[in-house]
């Protein structure tokens, strides 16, 4: 015959296997949750990687504009051609650094100086201002989206150190010049050249350079010399650091 349990020892055994099923059931649901994020930040690592060498073929916001067009109905036409750092006149290198990143060279990934002057024009005028860096700039357009929320924030936040780790600086600034928006359906400097003035991105003035550079902060609304006070505004900076 089965020994029988008593039920003193019944009421010890199930507190054991219940602690032991909730267990499992906790470690399940911890390696659901777990797992995107490293599948996520695997492939950001890969990719990253990669970029040390091999140009990108396309980008996150690239996907994304054309899936937006498609969605819409939308007509959508795509320049993107890649060059290397070399082919772009040191004007527009320089005139893009002022525009969006002047201590580019300075930081490692987050100028903290920025973000408090944004933080205190916040609050002084009520105006909201970025303080976006190169490298955030490039993280957001390899991986992520333009989409404006709190957790593509901290995807970039989160992303950058690993960037600034696996990258040189002159190519994390290579590929933004390469990557970034300078119009509805135009990436990076070659097309942008191309586009609005019929040259090649080597053969800019540092006037146009200077056009082209204003219309960074705002690539979906603005065109070339519609800003001059920007313009002008980024001239200032560049003569500030001897350029």
């Amino acid at each position: 015959m089965p020994a029988t349990v008593s039920p003193r020892k019944q009421r010890k055994i199930r507190p054991a296997r219940q602690r032991r099923r909730g267990a499992r059931r906790f470690k399940f649901a911890a390696a659901i949750l777990i797992a995107p994020a490293v599948l996520f930040y695997g492939f950001v690592f890969v990719g990253l990687l990669l970029f040390r060498s091999v140009n990108p073929p396309t980008t996150a916001v690239q996907v994304e504009r054309r899936l937006t067009a498609w969605m819409t109905g939308k007509p959508y036409v795509q320049r993107y051609q890649y060059v290397p750092l070399s082919a772009i006149s040191t004007s527009l290198t320089r005139a893009g650094m002022s525009a969006e990143d002047a201590r580019f060279y300075q930081h490692g990934g987050f100028d903290w100086k920025e973000v408090d002057n944004a933080i205190h024009e916040d609050l002084e005028n009520g105006r909201r201002r970025g303080a976006s860096t190169i490298d955030q700039q490039l993280v957001r357009n390899l991986f992520l989206s333009t989409a404006p929320s709190i957790v593509r924030k901290a995807l970039e936040f989160s992303i950058v150190p690993l960037e600034e780790m696996v990258l040189p600086k002159r190519r994390i600034l290579e590929l933004y010049l390469n990557v970034v928006e300078w119009g509805p359906g135009v990436y990076g400097a070659e097309a942008a050249a191309e586009f609005y003035y019929r040259l090649p991105a080597r053969s800019l003035s540092r006037q146009r350079a200077l056009e082209l550079a204003s219309i960074l902060p705002a690539p979906l609304h603005r065109r070339p010399g519609q800003t001059e006070w920007y313009v002008r505004r980024i001239d200032a900076r560049m003569h500030e650091v001897g350029w």
